[in-house]
């Protein structure tokens, strides 16, 4: 288990905010209309087919937890999904055991490029952590 210290509100904040001008940055880069064999066209991003790994960290009020995110594509289509936590806290440890016993029924059989989870089983928190480690992939498996 990997103890993190926590950050301030305004140091999260800030992170969050530049983490989403990136995303919206990284967005425009896409190629328009291309694909090939190995992947599909997907919105305005071709994605390779192939099984994608990336980690995510979000703040809760006492601590900054990680989830690692592994996610299969096929045509630009999210088929399987495992989510592993690594809760510092035992609340964390609650919250991210429903979402990762509900994120399956959420994101597989969708377009990548649809995913952006909010809530899940009640836990709200563990999304911001998906989110990231979903960006981080939509960047790996684009062509």
């Amino acid at each position: 288990m990997t103890l993190t210290a926590s950050s301030s509100r305004a140091a999260r904040v800030g992170a969050a905010l530049a983490g989403t001008a990136g995303a919206l940055v990284l967005a425009g880069c896409g190629s328009a209309g291309t694909a090939s064999s190995a992947g599909t066209t997907a919105g305005d991003a071709a994605y390779t087919d192939g099984t994608y790994e990336a980690s995510g960290s979000y703040a809760t009020p006492e601590s900054v937890e990680t989830i690692d995110v592994t996610v299969e594509l096929t045509d630009g289509v999210i088929t399987s999904v495992e989510v592993v936590g690594e809760p510092t806290r035992p609340e964390s440890e609650q919250y991210q055991g429903r979402f990762i016993g509900g994120i399956s029924d959420e994101v597989v059989g969708k377009s990548i490029d649809e995913i952006s989870v909010s809530r899940v089983a009640g836990s709200s928190l563990t999304s911001g952590g998906f989110n990231e480690a979903i960006e981080q992939i939509r960047a790996d498996a684009r062509q």
